[in-house]
């Protein structure tokens, strides 16, 4: 991914939506009725849930069952679309809240209340990058997680 400067524009609610959207579409893709309700569902739980979870919720408000086999699908297609990360320890997906802007992950967890923050540091994920190149291997796709107990738990 590489480092560069740039301000960070933390998006929430429908702009947050919006800014998943344009990305989706200048991807090549369609923001359909499905695909903007389960963006919304992860958006809204605040951290990371599951594709069950997020079935739970889309099939609640849609008034019929959503299979999380779909769900899936769409959470696939949205993490390679940067709108959302997956949390890899816990199976779990959250927003990306500057759905536009490409970093590596960095993850911390909390063991108590299931929250996950997302850090970029360019540093810390080249590092990561570099090594890995020092013994031969392409890192593709970093995932740096690191859990314990966040502020409010401790």
């Amino acid at each position: 991914m590489g480092k560069h400067e740039h301000p960070h524009v933390e998006a929430t609610g429908a702009s947050l939506a919006r800014a998943a959207q344009d990305a989706l579409e200048k991807g090549g893709e369609a923001w359909t009725d499905m695909r903007a309700q389960i963006f919304d569902a992860v958006a809204e739980i605040g951290k990371p849930a599951s594709a069950y979870e997020i079935a739970d919720i889309v099939s609640q408000r849609r008034g019929k069952r959503v299979a999380p086999n779909s769900v899936y699908r769409i959470l696939d297609l949205f993490v390679a679309n940067n709108l959302v990360r997956r949390v890899e320890s816990a199976n779990a997906f959250v927003a990306n809240s500057h759905p536009g802007c490409l970093h590596d992950c960095i993850f911390l967890i909390c063991d108590s209340c299931g929250t996950a923050v997302h850090v970029d540091n360019d540093k810390l994920s080249d590092g990561v990058r570099a090594a890995a190149e020092a013994t031969g291997f392409a890192a593709e796709r970093p995932v740096i997680e690191v859990r314990g107990k966040c502020a409010e738990c401790q």
